[in-house]
């Protein structure tokens, strides 16, 4: 028996994840630290999707970073967020963020994300669910996925996921403390409510 779960949003590209009936009883999410504002981020690093490591410790303090965790890429909501923080990217640097997205895809998977849909910020592998779970961000099972590219030959897409990541986004200050912590994420609204509250920090 399988079960098969399909997301599908106004304009957006239809994903399915495709989990067998038993992971998805018996998987627990995972929750292992609890991060909130004022908190000091965590370290990290992991892949970014040319394959090189991307480590937090060669951007925190030089600008204000956007740390956004997403269930992955080519999923209809995904694919709306990761393309709104596209469109406001030069918004966005001008108020001295840098914008990570993390996912539980693999490097190879982002590139293809990441040229699909044309993205010029970094996006880094958390394969493991490792990185989600020092932001505190719940990560649960993964599965195979199946999609269709927006491209002229409607090019069918098959890849495996290991984990999936809640949707939350955080922004780390200038001080490397947690400045900024949502955990009720709109795929769509979110980049204008980063945008807003970088606004708000320029003003102090």
């Amino acid at each position: 028996m399988r079960i098969q779960f399909r997301t599908i949003v106004m304009g957006c590209l239809p994903s399915v994840l495709v989990l067998t009936a038993g992971a998805a009883h018996d998987a627990k999410i995972e929750k292992k630290a609890s991060l909130e504002v004022g908190d000091r981020a965590p370290a990290f690093e992991s892949k970014d999707a040319a394959g090189l490591t991307w480590k937090s410790a060669d951007h925190v303090g030089k600008k204000f970073i956007v740390v956004y965790f997403y269930p992955g890429d080519f999923t209809p909501g995904c694919t709306s967020q990761a393309k709104k923080f596209q469109e406001n990217m030069n918004k966005l640097y001008d108020h001295g963020a840098e914008v990570i997205g993390v996912s539980g895809d693999s490097a190879k998977t982002h590139a293809l994300f990441k040229d699909t849909y044309k993205l010029t910020y970094t996006l880094v592998a958390d394969e493991k669910g490792e990185l989600a779970k020092k932001f505190g961000v719940p990560v649960g099972p993964g599965g195979n996925v199946k999609t269709i590219l927006p491209d002229k030959d409607r090019t069918k897409l098959e890849f495996r996921r290991e984990v999936t990541a809640a949707r939350w986004t955080f922004i780390i200050g200038l001080d490397g403390k947690i400045a900024y912590k949502n955990v009720n994420v709109n795929p769509i609204t979110d980049t204008m409510q980063v945008q807003t509250f970088l606004q708000k920090l320029e003003k102090k």
